[in-house]
């Protein structure tokens, strides 16, 4: 062989090698999201509205292909989005923020992995939309919650489309 066969070859397979390594990067782990966290006129993605005017737990999803998260001003919308039949976007990580810790008026910080936690429904308690689930990160602290606010505590995959439709949910809140 000679020596241009020989940097052809070279170069042809470093070439290679380096489409392999970018090839095994694409299709290897995705590194892990941490939430984002809410900064003054951040609006829901879902219906526009700002998330500092209203009380209760919101929500974050951030999907395949988008950096930033999509916002959610509530649960219910949190949960109706992930529930739809026709949602085929894929889900890289879900956000919620854990009332244990949070000010129910003015909730600020205290996310985690919505998947990972347990939510109340039924309760007294409002969101943005009326009637929410209260979302936190511990059982026992749901449980609680639910005694003192009424509802039920249940875990993420207990959730139900019947449980966060959002049918007539502007009807009750009288700031619309």
């Amino acid at each position: 062989m000679t020596t241009s066969s020989l940097n052809r070859r070279h170069w042809l397979l470093a070439s290679l090698a380096g489409l392999a390594a970018l090839a095994a990067c694409k299709d290897g782990p995705e590194v892990a999201l941490a939430p984002a966290e809410l900064v003054p006129g951040q609006s829901c993605d879902l219906d526009g509205m700002l998330l500092s005017d209203f009380a209760g737990p919101k929500a974050q999803i951030f999907f395949a292909g988008d950096a930033k998260p999509h916002w959610y001003c509530d649960t219910v919308e949190m949960f109706n989005t992930l529930l739809r039949p026709e949602q085929a976007r894929t889900v890289r990580a879900v956000f919620v923020q854990d009332m244990a810790q949070a000010d129910w008026e003015h909730p600020q910080g205290h996310w985690f992995d919505a998947r990972a936690g347990f939510y109340v429904v039924g309760s007294r308690r409002h969101g943005s939309m009326g009637p929410t689930l209260a979302s936190f990160r511990l059982e026992a602290q749901a449980r609680q919650f639910a005694a003192t606010h009424g509802g039920r505590a249940w875990s993420f995959a207990e959730i139900s489309p019947a449980m966060v439709d959002l049918c007539g949910g502007a009807q009750q809140d009288g700031r619309m």
